[in-house]
């Protein structure tokens, strides 16, 4: 069973995010920030990240590329909504930095769980 990392600042899109994943028989643990996220990476790798880019404390492009220093070959998908300017030029950055996969927050189940499938199969 393959493991995945959500990391978001909002509890409601982690909440919603794991729902669907563990549906669909994934093992899913949460993080609510980037340096959480690399500290549980660190401690129990896990097969691909979902990270949110705009978060506090430390943001997603910053986690991206700190996951994929330490972890060169590891699955990360970068997902964000814009924050409040509605802003996707830090999602499409992320692509720079080393994510496999970009989603534009709102995302369908079925779009969330074929990137998932894309980057799990690549």
């Amino acid at each position: 069973m393959s493991r995945i990392l959500v990391i978001d600042d909002e509890e409601l899109a982690r909440f919603t995010i794991r729902e669907i994943l563990e549906s669909a028989g994934f093992e899913v643990d949460e993080a609510e920030n980037g340096r959480i996220g690399v500290e549980k990476q660190q401690a129990t790798p896990f097969d691909l990240i979902i990270t949110d880019i705009i978060m506090p404390e430390k943001e997603g492009v910053e986690t991206i590329i700190d996951l994929k220093q330490e972890f060169p070959n590891l699955r990360i998908i970068a997902i964000s909504g814009g924050g409040r300017t509605r802003n996707l030029d830090f999602l499409k950055l992320s692509e720079r930095f080393g994510a496999s996969k970009l989603l534009a927050k709102p995302f369908t189940e079925g779009q969330l769980l074929e990137a998932v499938a894309e980057v799990m199969n690549a």
